[in-house]
């Protein structure tokens, strides 16, 4: 294990790495007290070498690093990779490419939902992991021998669970399954929400148009000042008191400061002006510019019971073709397949009408039945 604190040492590094077909990666991050994540370490194993890479250290320059995540010719192997990707994504604007996620193909080769990274090296290499530096303080430096061995393990036993499920992915032809999901981690929109958009986060049950435009606009405002200071939006405000001032928009100071959690030293400070000014923009937003929520509509009459059957359909495909339902269909566009033949949801195309949705709109037009034999359930043809 080699411990990298130099940009020189970096760029040797990444010109081995950029050598390779792949490499697995890893971080360790903190983000409780901050907005964005605050980059701790970066671990990262080839077939014949491991290293550890320490942002942190004084001088050092990470943009080696970024051109080997963004070179096309080495595959980067991530473990449920979500919030590493969304940490390169912030420090250098790209989404890392190409890359794998060992979770997503877990689901894809039958190891259920959303497997956890010590389950499935236990499962595949019957080795364990040492848990007790998980919630470790990454940033303390120097770090000890327990924390670096912690941190190598999690890219050491990720080469030999990629080749495993890369093994079975190709065995099974289902390498496009994987590839398709991971255009979705793929995405910058998947790692930035515009301040427009971020009332959408909050849980709102108020449709009135007045409402819901002071609350789009107060919503951004927190959203760009938890940027602008890197901390989390709670820190600003809660989700309560935006929705508060978003029932009774306060017209002043004095009416701002009997919000719950905010004082009279916010409200008539610098922070409480700009908040009452982002409530003026919502108030004076034209109803029919207004944002809207889409109202839920009830399941159509009788429509209950074909969802149970779909569901009973759901649970035997996924469990004869060793993949997780939640990779498949969701309970919400099951009820829309329940609805339309031509809803528009994932489980109609691709793999998954070949997996599930074929034999979905074949159940609900009448042409399969479902039966139980052997304690067991059966598709009949009925064609």
């Amino acid at each position: 294990m080699q411990i990298i604190t130099t940009t020189e040492d970096l760029e040797e590094l990444v010109s081995r790495f950029e050598k390779y077909p792949y490499f697995t990666i890893d971080t360790e991050f903190l983000r409780e007290s901050t907005f964005w994540p605050i980059l701790c370490l970066v671990q990262m194993a080839t077939d014949d070498e491991s290293a550890i890479l320490d942002p942190m250290a004084k001088g050092i320059d990470l943009q080696p690093l970024f051109r080997l995540l963004q070179n096309e010719k080495v595959l980067k192997v991530f473990h449920a990779g979500r919030q590493d990707l969304e940490i390169f994504h912030h420090m250098f604007g790209e989404v890392p490419k190409p890359i794998f996620d060992t979770q997503v193909a877990a689901m894809v080769c039958g190891f259920g939902e959303s497997v956890g990274y010590d389950t499935l090296v236990s499962k595949i290499t019957g080795k364990s992991i040492d848990k007790s530096s998980r919630f470790t303080d990454w940033s303390h430096r120097p770090l000890s021998e327990r924390q670096l061995t912690y941190a190598e393990a999690d890219v050491t036993h990720l080469r030999d669970v990629y080749k495993f499920l890369a093994g079975k992915l190709k065995e099974r032809d289902r390498e496009e399954w994987v590839i398709s999901e991971m255009e979705i981690l793929r995405s910058p929109e998947t790692y930035y929400i515009p301040p427009e958009n971020a009332w959408l986060r909050i849980k709102a049950r108020n449709h009135h148009p007045k409402f819901l435009g002071v609350l789009q606009a107060v919503a951004a405002w927190r959203e760009r000042q938890a940027h602008s200071q890197n901390i989390p939006r709670n820190r600003i405000l809660r989700d309560e008191a935006l929705l508060e001032i978003s029932s009774n928009p306060p017209k002043d100071a004095g009416s701002l400061s009997h919000v719950r959690g905010i004082g009279t030293k916010f409200a008539e400070g610098k922070m409480g002006r700009s908040l009452l000014e982002a409530v003026q923009e919502g108030v004076n937003l034209p109803p029919d510019q207004a944002p809207r929520l889409k109202k839920k509509t009830p399941p159509q009459k009788g429509i209950g019971p074909l969802m149970e059957l779909l569901r009973v359909l759901l649970k035997l495909r996924c469990e004869e073709n060793e993949v997780a339902q939640k990779l498949v269909c969701n309970m919400a566009d099951l009820e829309k397949i329940a609805a339309e033949d031509s809803a528009d949801v994932l489980a109609l195309k691709g793999w998954r009408r070949r997996v599930f949705g074929e034999d979905a709109l074949k159940l609900k037009n009448g042409e399969i039945a479902l039966s139980s034999e052997g304690g067991k359930i059966k598709i009949i043809n009925l064609e």
